[in-house]
């Protein structure tokens, strides 16, 4: 395996807006995430944890600094597949099958559909989602909706996970079943994993704590997982 880092940010910042009306979302920001890292990511609201994983995960730009990933690629080759990422609100696509939409990522990165949907069935079955296969997302609830997106996420077995408050919208069990499919998917690929979280549960099940606040990165603190 890469001694590389999975990414690495210098001096990331993120800026909304201009002039008066400017928002700093993030300050400049230094950090990485190691093969295998299990990283919490807490903060209060607003203080910056989604800008933090969208530029993580390449789907924001910084307005000064870089982010890079030495050991997956170039920023336009992260996804779908070597960057898996679950998102706070509701991302399943309206027109799609539980199915479809787990399978998707797969199907974009190249897949073909048989493949794609075998492996599908097998992330589904993983989370016990199998039932809700021929399901339109209008015909389950939130709660399964967030646990068919780990699916989707999960899939295409990720170097890095980016999870963006996962639990937030789901009952304490399934939260919890939710943590343990994420740490045994990181566990089984050698992935890194970083969760954004409100949920002091989740938090303190991951060994490594990343604190945020008012846009500014905290040095991380070494935790025993509970």
């Amino acid at each position: 395996m890469s001694l590389e880092p999975l990414v690495r940010c210098r001096g990331a910042a993120r800026t909304y807006g201009e002039g008066s009306t400017a928002t700093v979302a993030l300050q400049p920001t230094d950090c990485e995430v190691e093969p295998r890292a299990r990283i919490a990511l807490v903060g209060p609201s607003g203080s910056g944890k989604s800008t933090l994983i969208h530029l993580v995960a390449g789907l924001d730009e910084p307005t000064s600094g870089a982010v890079e990933w030495p050991a997956i690629g170039e920023r336009d080759a992260l996804r779908p597949g070597r960057v898996g990422v679950i998102f706070q609100g509701p991302s399943l696509l309206p027109p799609l099958t539980v199915l479809e939409n787990t399978a998707l990522p797969l199907v974009l990165a190249g897949e073909a559909d048989t493949p794609a949907r075998a492996r599908a069935l097998q992330t589904l079955e993983t989370l016990g989602l199998l039932d809700l296969c021929d399901k339109l997302p209008e015909e389950i609830s939130g709660g399964q909706a967030q646990q068919v997106a780990v699916a989707r996420a999960l899939a295409g077995e990720p170097s890095l996970i980016l999870a963006d408050e996962p639990t937030g919208q789901v009952d304490r069990a399934t939260g919890a079943r939710i943590a343990d499919v994420l740490l045994a998917a990181a566990d089984a690929s050698g992935a890194g994993l970083l969760i954004a979280t409100h949920d002091p549960t989740v938090a303190a099940r991951l060994p490594l704590r990343w604190q945020i606040n008012s846009g500014r990165l905290e040095p991380s603190h070494e935790l025993k997982p509970a």
